[in-house]
């Protein structure tokens, strides 16, 4: 990043720490990757499908912590919309998806 820096910039710039954490973070950024099942554009079966392979996770292990990297695949191929539309059902119990 450094070098890119150097680059546009004609010179070393030097960035904070704070951005350097937020770099980090976007580089480690990961999404869902390509599942057979689902071969169409439509990926709306995909997202509820990861959603609830996520669920299973954290119903199976009890780690919702652990379970972390499934729900990011989840919410990187679903809109932020149903992901919180879903989070907030579970919350009420009233989600129609599987019960963790």
């Amino acid at each position: 990043m450094t070098n890119l820096n150097k680059e546009i910039f004609g010179k070393e710039v030097e960035i904070s720490d704070e951005q350097k954490q937020t770099m980090e973070v976007i580089a480690n950024v990961k999404t869902t990757v390509r599942d057979s099942r689902f071969p169409t554009s439509n990926q709306a079966n995909n997202c509820w499908n990861r959603y609830n392979e996520w669920l299973l996770c954290v119903k199976n292990t009890g780690d919702e912590e652990g379970c972390k990297n499934m729900r990011q695949l989840a919410v990187s191929i679903c809109p932020t919309f149903w992901s919180e539309k879903w989070d907030e059902e579970r919350e009420e119990k009233t989600f129609a998806g599987l019960q963790a």
